[in-house]
């Protein structure tokens, strides 16, 4: 008998609907050596998922089952692998690398040139359980529980990379343009560095919510930092907050871009923002030491997100809250 599980699948073929994921039962494949099988217990809604749903990142497949901030518990193992039944372990974006091409071979599996992407490649956490590889599954401290560990696991691990990235120093003054789920996470770190954060986001409850979890400054699109950047993450999917955070950018400083995708960079003025040895970088996945790092840290320092829990079925609505910023923090699929 085929196992199977319930999930939200998106078919990227035929007609596009108001609501792009249907609930249906789908087959699980047997396992594979090195993997684990995964009943699912809460999974992170992400903008990269709200990109894959509405055909900004190419399909690559017919149907899938987007999702990758997985929480759940092994409840099957192939032959050989040291994670226990019962284990509670998290999942991200990046669940498979070759680990032989030149990049996983110098320590940056992130730029792999044969990656496999959870809920992109393969099926993904809209579900009630999940195959995924051993190695890329992340045993979780008791101390995060499943609905707030869940944003953790994409969104704040990326947030931290993003943070490594900018080259981001203890005491430095940062700027965070766009205030969702990946920058309200790197906040409570910035903090614990000593860092002076400055929030620049167009939403009012997104400012204000930046202001109750104490960032030094807040202001709105078109508004500059009193005071200039060391360096400067962009969290939201426009062109235009990248020369926005240039123009508050010291000589010497760098703009990380934290997106998966974006529309376009206006044409800027070379002389006034970027010459001076400025920078711009991107941020391009995580790999397992970020991943391993991050969730650490998050322990350590009691790093809780906002969060708000949507049932399997009510998934398209917690999509649209995530397209529409109408919710703060970071909403999450709970089973």
């Amino acid at each position: 008998m085929i196992a199977t599980k319930t999930a939200a699948v998106l078919h990227t073929t035929g007609p596009m609907t108001a609501d792009r994921l249907h609930i249906e039962q789908r087959d699980i494949p047997p396992l594979q050596a090195g993997q684990v099988l995964v009943t699912i217990r809460a999974c992170g809604v992400c903008r990269t998922d709200l990109n894959i749903v509405e055909g900004n990142l190419k399909p690559h497949h017919p149907a899938i089952v987007p999702g990758h901030q997985i929480v759940g518990v092994v409840s099957a193992v192939a032959p050989n692998v040291t994670l226990a039944v019962g284990t509670r372990v998290g999942i991200s974006w990046l669940g498979s690398t070759d680990g032989t091409c030149r990049f996983c071979l110098d320590g940056r599996e992130n730029l792999c040139d044969n990656p496999i992407y959870t809920g992109y490649d393969v099926d993904g956490g809209y579900a009630t359980a999940v195959v995924a590889r051993a190695d890329f599954a992340y045993p979780l401290s008791d101390r995060l529980d499943d609905l707030h560990a869940a944003p953790l696991l994409c969104a704040g691990i990326i947030g931290f990379r993003a943070l490594r990235v900018a080259g981001v120093e203890h005491g430095e003054r940062v700027g965070l343009y766009g205030f969702g789920s990946s920058a309200h996470l790197a906040l409570p770190i910035l903090k614990e560095w000593g860092c002076s954060v400055s929030v620049v986001t167009r939403g009012a409850n997104h400012r204000e919510f930046a202001e109750k979890l104490g960032a030094d400054w807040v202001g709105k699109e078109a508004d500059r930092p009193p005071k200039l950047l060391d360096r400067a993450i962009t969290f939201a999917p426009t062109g235009a907050v990248v020369v926005a955070a240039l123009g508050a950018l010291r000589k010497g400083g760098v703009v990380a871009i934290n997106a998966i995708h974006l529309d376009c960079i206006p044409q800027f003025d070379y002389d006034s923002l970027l010459w001076g040895e400025r920078e711009i970088r991107s941020v391009t996945n995580m790999t397992r030491a970020d991943a391993r790092d991050f969730l650490e840290l998050a322990a350590q320092i009691g790093i809780k997100p906002t969060a708000t829990s949507f049932p399997l079925e009510h998934v398209n609505d917690a999509l649209r809250a995530l397209e529409n910023d109408s919710i703060d923090g970071s909403a999450v699929v709970t089973l």
